[in-house]
């Protein structure tokens, strides 16, 4: 069984500070976008996230907070994830992006088996990964030394193999910018099978 984390934890600073979760693509916010396409490709699901819970409470999600190990970065939401993950009896979870809105529907078959990372254009997408729940006593032990920090030295550690998604545009583009908004609510135009 595969778990799910959607990584919402990020600040949003490129544009603003906003929510990114909570920032509206076409009509809806972004984890609405997202949630379609994820939610049947995984059993449990959860978002990793800080702040006030409740701003989640309409998709009935567990909401994991990074605690003490706030201000690691995105590591410390695949720790959480990961703990979650093994507590429901997954053997790995996949993590995405909340501001990746595009993301194939048979990513985690195409990922599987853990552990693997996507790529596209010759980019890794670091955190749209599948992660062996059974890596996470190294990860904690990564994230507890000197030197960490770096989800692809994560990656690295664990002998995540790259799969690369052929599409011709990017399944993985994220929202960081205006820019890349602008683009997102250009792409919500075309007919959904163009995105598959």
């Amino acid at each position: 069984m595969i778990a799910g984390l959607i990584l919402a934890g990020g600040t949003g600073s490129r544009l603003g500070g906003v929510d990114k979760a909570l920032l509206a693509l076409d009509g809806q916010p972004l984890i609405a976008h997202l949630l379609p396409r994820l939610a049947p490709q995984v059993g449990p699901l959860a978002i990793s996230a800080n702040g006030d819970p409740s701003r989640f409470a309409a998709w009935s999600l567990p909401v994991l907070p990074d605690g003490a190990r706030a201000g690691i970065g995105p590591l410390a939401g695949v720790a959480a994830g990961l703990e979650f993950a093994a507590a429901a009896g997954a053997a790995a979870l996949l993590t995405v992006p909340v501001d990746t809105p595009f993301i194939p529907a048979d990513l985690a078959a195409r990922l599987a088996p853990a552990p693997a990372v996507a790529t596209h254009g010759g980019r890794q997408h670091h955190l749209v990964a599948l992660w062996p729940v059974g890596f996470l006593p190294e990860l904690l032990a990564y994230l507890a030394g000197p030197g960490a920090g770096p989800v692809r030295d994560a990656l690295r550690l664990c002998a995540a193999r790259p799969v690369g998604f052929p599409q011709a545009m990017d399944p993985f583009h994220n929202i960081n910018t205006a820019a890349d908004l602008a683009a997102a609510w250009a792409r919500c135009d075309p007919a959904p099978a163009a995105e598959t």
